[in-house]
């Protein structure tokens, strides 16, 4: 026994310095209790648990320390190890553009097919993004990391990491946790915005129910929306492509396989791979800067005006439609692309005050108009500032 306790002691210094326990920090401990509570978030509250599971595992995984010079090559920003090649795929921007292809495949367009004004709030919500791009511009952001930044305000994770990614690769983490964060808090930041900003009138305000959509518009749609998108913004051609092709798939009615793909194995993938390098990107030596710290600040402001926005512009537009064609403000808030969840919070406010009336199928215009306008934005952005 005296041998052993001889031997641990002669050795324990070089056990530490091989495991790097002895590099922890109380910034490592408070990334990993950061990724606890994201995951406490989606298995208890059930909050965006497909993307807050995998982010905050990834922050667990990204904060256990280690010592670089032992060559272990574990790290996500050691060149070679298998984190870093996975990351790869944040960095050099291809996981966005096939999660916009599974999304397309997913989505539905036909309550913005029928009622094409609804654009309009989509495109209103945006000024979260703009907003946000000249806050952070006072903030001392150069105009690269500030448009990254003013991304968050659209509200959708893979449009962030495309951006940051090629304007802003250093605050690609931040930016990318800070935008599923809000996500995430749809339910939680959008109701009381939703709540001040109208009045009970207003949110028992029935809309016309939509018509039905043709098979042939459906199809129709995702050229047409190709074709105007990226000829006027050509640098969205990434995203865009991908969103209208994957819907093409969905709506051809003769592609069932792929479109099955791309909705299903395809987006879970690729899900995976981004949430967990995206979280482990978090290393604390990397991310715990008072830049992050404005980020997370600079999200919630832009997430807060663009919420705001939406809500505000149907308030205005309404004042010159007919009575019978007026717009229930509550789906205002789902301008953002929070795909489906910002369209559910419209339902379950308005439900609030009129359990009879159906906001849902005519939020899902605003909701998937906020998925095309974040991406334009991004492409506008993108192609002024390179």
């Amino acid at each position: 026994m005296g041998e052993f306790i001889n031997f641990l002691q002669s050795n324990l210094a070089d056990f530490w310095t091989y495991t790097g326990f002895y590099n922890a920090t109380y910034q490592h401990f408070f990334m990993i209790a950061v990724g606890i509570f994201f995951i406490y978030l989606a298995v208890a509250k059930e909050f965006e648990p497909m993307l807050l599971i995998p982010i905050g595992f990834g922050m667990l995984v990204g904060n256990i320390p280690f010592n670089m010079e032992a060559g272990l090559q574990v790290g996500i920003y050691e060149q070679g190890s298998v984190l870093n090649i996975l990351y790869q795929g944040v960095t050099s921007g291809w996981y966005p553009p096939l999660i916009f292809l599974g999304i397309g495949a997913m989505t539905d367009f036909s309550a913005l097919i029928s009622n094409p004004k609804l654009m309009l709030i989509g495109a209103a919500a945006q000024f979260g993004i703009f907003g946000a791009y000249m806050i952070a511009l006072e903030w001392g952001f150069d105009p690269m990391q500030a448009a990254a930044i003013g991304i968050i305000g659209g509200a959708d994770g893979p449009t962030a990491i495309f951006l940051s990614s090629k304007l802003a690769p250093n605050l690609m983490g931040a930016i990318a946790v800070s935008a599923y964060s809000y996500m995430a808090l749809v339910p939680v930041i959008q109701p009381p915005i939703m709540r001040l900003l109208t009045t009970k009138k207003e949110r028992l305000i029935r809309m016309k129910a939509p018509r039905a959509v043709s098979h042939t518009e459906k199809v129709l749609f995702p050229i047409m929306g190709l074709l105007l998108t990226c000829f006027l913004v050509p640098s969205g051609l990434p995203l865009l492509g991908m969103l209208f092709f994957g819907n093409l798939l969905k709506e051809s009615g003769v592609t069932r396989r792929l479109a099955e793909t791309a909705r299903g194995p395809l987006i879970d993938t690729i899900t995976i791979l981004l949430g967990l390098t995206v979280g482990a990107s978090t290393q604390a030596s990397e991310f715990i800067t008072w830049d992050s710290l404005k980020i997370f600040g600079l999200g919630a402001l832009s997430f807060v005006i663009a919420t705001a926005s939406g809500v505000l512009f149907v308030k205005i537009f309404n004042l010159v439609l007919k009575k019978e064609n007026k717009i229930n403000p509550l789906i205002g808030n789902a301008g953002v692309s929070a795909v489906p969840d910002s369209a559910r919070i419209s339902q379950i406010v308005g439900a609030e005050y009129d359990p009879t009336n159906y906001l849902l199928m005519h939020a899902m215009g605003p909701n998937v108009a906020g998925v095309i306008g974040s991406a334009v934005a991004a492409g506008i952005l993108l192609g002024f500032l390179i």
